[in-house]
């Protein structure tokens, strides 16, 4: 399976020490099988980070997925359990990984959604109505590797300036 990691400049290894914390399924490393959606995330950190925006190509071992490793995987779709996931992972006050998985398969919280987790924090909506409000829209896909475990199922193919 081909997956993509839009970034600002090419690196070497994989480093799960490096990026924002409170992304939507933690710390760790991210990519998407979508190019369109991994070509928009080069962009936007070169252009918040400066350098070069840069895209990864990873071929993901999909023994991965058959393997002994702990993986979680959501619906393509918004539901209750990834929207209360993505907030506890999001939760600034809360500085423990809230999770033990290797990977977690899942939609990615876009601006839409991070409006439904402040309308929902807000005490606006219940996990249930922000839910059922994205439910109609797409949410691109991304995969999360939060362990040297996983890491190791990805094989670097290819690097692009894009």
């Amino acid at each position: 399976m081909i997956l993509y990691h839009g970034t600002n400049a090419d690196f070497d290894s994989i480093s799960l020490t490096i990026g924002l914390k409170f992304k939507d399924f933690g710390w760790g490393f991210y990519a998407t099988p979508d190019h369109k959606t991994a070509v928009r995330m080069a962009h936007k950190k070169a252009r918040l980070f400066g350098g070069t925006p840069t895209l990864i190509t990873y071929e993901l071992d999909e023994a991965a997925l058959r393997s002994d490793l702990k993986i979680k995987r959501f619906p393509e779709m918004a539901t209750v359990e990834w929207f209360l996931f993505v907030d506890a992972n999001r939760d600034r006050k809360n500085s423990k990984l809230i999770h033990d998985y290797d990977i977690v398969i899942g939609p990615i919280a876009n601006d839409g959604v991070v409006l439904q987790l402040t309308n929902y924090r807000e005490g606006i909506y219940s996990p249930e109505q922000a839910a059922q409000l994205l439910q109609d829209k797409y949410l691109d896909q991304q995969y999360y590797f939060g362990t040297e475990r996983a890491i190791k199922y990805l094989h670097k193919t290819n690097v692009e300036t894009v």
